[in-house]
């Protein structure tokens, strides 16, 4: 496995200097969200070749692969110009990750929170806008990767396999697995028969896998912890690394750098 981050985890630095401090730190790989991580890009609308030509030069040097652009839009969203804005980026951020040298473009399905009903109604939106943005990763040869999350439109297994099969194209649209993000109910799910149903089902899809853990506070608000101390039960996810994809990048979210040895270690020790 390769071991990896987000890189603006770290804060914002300059792209020298960011992908120097990934490498001291001891990453194979990092999560590369552009606007978040470098100074001097502070939108997408900033991003120029020159940009991203020193981006992949400066990792290259410091030997951190990128095996996610991150493009993360509100691509369910039935406001069509916050839609059309959103599509436009992820199609301009395929062509970017090419030139920046990254495996995928990664992107979750919405930005906010959604109910039952809301979701049902995103659903078809950002059905649709998936199936233009792979249209676009195949005529430029690139991938995109989706990332369910249980209050967003690709909410589920079931509505994750129905947009794989609908696209049918293993080779151009992926996922990116985080189980933070699919554990609505951990005090009540069985995480062993939960996980294995994940990924026996979907888990040749998985390009990366972002690890956190998180337990919920009294009026169920997310807090995030370091590894190993919240409610994530790595054990099934662990044995079928091991079995299945034993060169996978473990990307971890939500990094306090001021803990990362101890987290790294424990991606080392339990996952790998």
């Amino acid at each position: 496995m390769k071991i990896g981050v987000r890189a603006h985890d770290y804060g914002k630095m300059n792209i020298e200097d960011l992908a120097r401090v990934l490498h001291e730190e001891g990453y194979d790989a990092a999560q590369l969200a552009l606007p978040k991580a470098f100074t001097g890009i502070d939108s997408y609308e900033d991003i120029t070749l020159a940009h991203l030509e020193r981006i992949r030069r400066a990792f290259e040097a410091q030997k951190v692969e990128i095996p996610v652009f991150g493009c993360y839009m509100d691509l369910g969203n039935p406001d069509e110009e916050i839609r059309a804005y959103a599509l436009t980026t992820l199609k301009q951020c395929l062509a970017y990750s090419k030139e920046a040298g990254a495996n995928v473009v990664g992107t979750e399905t919405a930005y906010p929170h959604l109910d039952a009903e809301q979701k049902k109604i995103w659903y078809p939106y950002m059905l649709d806008s998936v199936q233009r943005a792979v249209e676009e990763a195949v005529r430029l040869d690139v991938k995109l990767a989706i990332e369910p999350v249980y209050w967003h439109p690709l909410e589920n297994l079931e509505a994750l396999t129905k947009v794989l099969e609908k696209v049918n194209d293993e080779a151009h649209l992926r996922v990116i697995f985080d189980a933070s993000n699919l554990l609505e109910f951990p005090d009540t799910t069985d995480q062993e028969k939960y996980w294995t149903g994940w990924l026996s089902q979907i888990g040749k899809y998985i390009e990366a896998m972002h690890i956190k853990d998180f337990m919920f506070g009294e009026n169920k608000e997310y807090q995030p912890t370091l590894l190993g101390e919240g409610c994530i039960q790595y054990d099934t996810i662990s044995k079928w690394l091991r079995e299945n994809a034993p060169d996978m990048y473990l990307l971890r979210e939500e990094m306090n750098p001021q803990t990362a040895q101890h987290d790294i270690m424990f991606m080392k020790e339990v996952l790998c």
